[in-house]
C-alpha cells in the first residue's frame, strides 16, 4: 500500500449510516465533522475527495420521529425525501469551517447506465473536482423505484469510483475489515490484512451488518472492492469508529483490509475500449494530427479533422483513420457527428461560438484514445 496520502490522486469516502449516527439512532455531528477534517486533510495533500454518504432515511426517521416506522416503499422515499436536506445541510455546514465548498449529486441506476446521462453525469463530476469542490454523493432513494435503484451506497461508490477514475476507494464499516470469521461469536477470528485477489472464499467470509441500522453489510462490501479492483481503484474497507481513520490508512496506524487493484487505471480504460466490439463511425484526420496523436501523445482536436465517416452521437466509439484510409486510433468522441460536421477544421476557442455550447476542447481526449 501506498505509504502517504500524498500518492492518493483521487480517493472515493463512502461512509454508512452506522457510522454517520456512531451506532445510535441519530446522526452525530462530531463523527461527521472529524470526517470533514479528516478529507480536507486529504485535500491539503494534493488528492481529490469525493463523499458518498448514506443516512437520508436515517434523518428524515430522526425529524419524524415514529411516525413513519416501516418497509414500505413509499415511506422510505419519504423518509430520504425529509431527510436528504438535513443531511446536505450538515455536511455543507461543517465543510465551510474548512473553506471547501461542496455539491449534492444525487443518482440512481439509469443515471450510470445510460450514456448520454452517464456523460453528463461524469462531465459533473470532472467540472466540479477541476474546480476543488467536493461532491457528496448519495443515491436518489426519493424517487428511485426498485427497477432504478442502485441498491446500496457500497455499489454506488465502485460506480462512482470507476466513472471518475478514482486511485482509492475506502469503505467505512462498523468493523475493522474483513475476518476470517465473525468476531462477535468467534474469540479466534483474525483480520484479514490484504486480500490479493477476492474469489467464493472470500465472498464465504462476509457476513450481515452488525448495527443493522444500513442495507450493506461485509457482502456488499466485497461484490463493491470486486467492482472496484477490477477497473483499476485500490479499496480499503476500514472502522469509521477509529480515531482518525482516514489518515491512519496511509500512515498504517489504523487497522484494516486493503485490496490491491488488479490493473492500472490506464489498462484499465485500454482494455474497456479494446473490448468493444466496432465502431460507429469514423474521422479522417491530417498529417498534423496524426503526428500530434502518434508521436506526441496527444488529444485529437477538431482543428485536425478533415472528413466525418457515419452518423453517431456523443460518446460514441469512433475510428481515426489517415487520409489514406488506415486506422490508427479509436476512442470516445465528445462530439456527435452533426455537431462535428459544424467544428471541424476549426480551433477549440471557437467551438462554444460556433455550436453556442462546447464539451471541453477535444474531439477524443487522450484518456479515451486507445492506439492499434
Amino acid at each position: 500500500m501506498d505509504k502517504t496520502h500524498l500518492c492518493w490522486r483521487r480517493v472515493i469516502v463512502k461512509v454508512g449510516t452506522s457510522t454517520l449516527t456512531a451506532g445510535s439512532g441519530k446522526l452525530n455531528p462530531p463523527r461527521m465533522l472529524e470526517l470533514v477534517r479528516q478529507i480536507a486533510v486529504l485535500r491539503g495533500g494534493g488528492a481529490d475527495v469525493v463523499l458518498v454518504t448514506s443516512g437520508a432515511q436515517q434523518a428524515g426517521r430522526e425529524r419524524l420521529g415514529a411516525l413513519c416506522e416501516g418497509q414500505h416503499i413509499p415511506t422510505k422515499q419519504m423518509l430520504a425525501a425529509v431527510g436528504q436536506g438535513r443531511l446536505m445541510h450538515l455536511w455543507e455546514e461543517y465543510f465551510e469551517l474548512y473553506d471547501i465548498v461542496a455539491a449534492q449529486v444525487l443518482l440512481t441506476r439509469q443515471d450510470i447506465e445510460d450514456r448520454h446521462r452517464y456523460l453528463n453525469v461524469r462531465d459533473t463530476f470532472e467540472s466540479l473536482l477541476q474546480r476543488r469542490i467536493v461532491p457528496i454523493v448519495n443515491e436518489n432513494d426519493a424517487v428511485a423505484t426498485e427497477e432504478i435503484k442502485v441498491g446500496e451506497n457500497d455499489t454506488l461508490s465502485a460506480m462512482v469510483a470507476n466513472l471518475v477514475e478514482a486511485d482509492l476507494l475506502v469503505l467505512l464499516s462498523d468493523i475493522d475489515g474483513l475476518y476470517t470469521a465473525d468476531p462477535g461469536q468467534n474469540p479466534d477470528a483474525r483480520l484479514i490484512e490484504q486480500v490479493g485477489r477476492i474469489d467464493s472464499s472470500t465472498y464465504d467470509l462476509a457476513g450481515a451488518s452488525k448495527s443493522g441500522l444500513g442495507t450493506g453489510g461485509m457482502y456488499t462490501k466485497i461484490v463493491a472492492a470486486d467492482m472496484a479492483v477490477r477497473s483499476g481503484t485500490a479499496v480499503a474497507i476500514a472502522n469509521g469508529a477509529r480515531d482518525n481513520i482516514l489518515l491512519g490508512l496511509a500512515e498504517r496506524t489504523q487497522p484494516f483490509t486493503w485490496f490491491p487493484a488488479r490493473i492500472s487505471l490506464a489498462e484499465g480504460r485500454k482494455r474497456w475500449l479494446l473490448a468493444q466490439k466496432q465502431v460507429t463511425g469514423n474521422v479522417v484526420i491530417d498529417a498534423g494530427a496524426v503526428r500530434a496523436i502518434l508521436q506526441n501523445g496527444r488529444s485529437l482536436l477538431p482543428v485536425g479533422i478533415s472528413q466525418v465517416q457515419g452518423d453517431f452521437e456523443r460518446g460514441a466509439f469512433i475510428g481515426v483513420l489517415t487520409a489514406d484510409g488506415e486506422e490508427i486510433a479509436r476512442g470516445l468522441g465528445n462530439y456527435s457527428a452533426g455537431d462535428l460536421r459544424h467544428i471541424l477544421g476549426h480551433r477549440s476557442g471557437s467551438i462554444a461560438d460556433i455550436l453556442g455550447y462546447d464539451y471541453g476542447p477535444e474531439m477524443i481526449h487522450r484518456d479515451k484514445l486507445v492506439i492499434l
